[in-house]
Parts: structure tokens; sequence; C-alpha cells
């Protein structure tokens, strides 16, 4: 009877834990999100930012000003191709990386973590890339990238259309 008892009494803990998860995790923040193209799943928000995953990518959408639309995602691995519109004052979108933090106002750019190391690459527009934990930050244009790693300088590079392929062909694109 003991035995019973005890695993009542962690079946309910359990169901606790993960209720508290499942509130703690924030709404979609007006998104909602749709199979797509090899696997990837995409996600249309209702302030007009597409955001395509990676089959198996881990991130979570964020609203830090609380205002009920997403303004960041942190990307903890794999990778995200994200469109963001050109809004006049509108505020800057975040991606938050275990290496990186790259913001815009309005491009269309992928962003891709592996072990440590998180790679950003911009399509169209331009994004600030910075360490997350210190130092400068970089400004990238239309077909140039970054490599992030925990130490040495970011390099701007024009990116090779190999990779550019393999990347976009990873995000269904």
């Amino acid at each position: 009877m003991r035995g019973f008892a005890r695993a009542g009494f962690f079946a309910l803990a359990w169901s606790l834990l993960l209720m508290g998860y499942a509130a703690a995790q924030p709404a979609n923040a007006g998104c909602t999100s749709s199979p797509s193209a090899a696997g990837t799943q995409a996600w249309r928000c209702d302030n007009a930012i597409t955001i395509v995953a990676e089959n198996g990518a881990r991130f979570e959408l964020k609203d830090a000003n609380r205002d009920g639309h997403i303004d960041s995602v942190e990307l903890s691995g794999k990778a995200l191709l994200i469109e963001v519109p050109k809004k006049p004052g509108g505020n800057r979108f975040k991606v938050l990386t275990p290496q990186a933090i790259a913001a815009v106002r309005g491009t269309r750019w992928a962003v891709d973590v592996a072990e440590a190391k998180t790679s950003v690459f911009v399509a169209d527009g331009r994004v600030g890339v910075s360490r997350r934990t210190r130092g400068r930050g970089v400004v990238l244009g239309p077909g140039e990238g970054v490599d992030v790693e925990a130490t040495g300088p970011l390099t701007v590079k024009t990116w090779g259309q190999p990779r550019v392929d393999a990347l976009m062909a990873r995000l269904g694109q």
C-alpha cells in the first residue's frame, strides 16, 4: 500500500511539474505553425514575421515586451530562416543563441547553431551580429555571413554559393 501511495505522490508531483512547465512557456504570441517543405516547420505571425525552422531545430518564440507579438527567438540548436518586414521606427527583432545575438529592423536571414558555433547569413537587408557575452559587433549585408565562436574575431565573409545552398536546402529553400 505504501508503494502505491508513493507512486501516486510522484505521479501528482510530476503532473504539477509538467503543468507548471507548460504554464511557464510563453504563448506563441500571435504565431501559427504549419509543416512546409523538406520537413521544416513554418511559423507565420500576425506582425508579418515568418520563421522557417529546420527539422529538429530547438527554439523558443519570445514576447519580451508582452505586447502579444513575438520580438525575439531563443535558438539553441539547428537553423532558422527569419523574415522580418521593415517598419519605420519598429523595434528590433533578435535571435539569441548561446554564442551570439543577431538583431534587425527588416530583412531575411538565417541563423544556424551547431556545437560551440553560431553562423549567421543574410539573404536580404542588414543584420547586426555580436557575441552574447561581450565585445564589438559586425553588420552583415546581402550575401555576407559570420561564424561566431567563443573566441577569435568576428570576420565578415561573402559566403560561397555551395555553403549558402547547403544551408538553404536544410531550410527547404
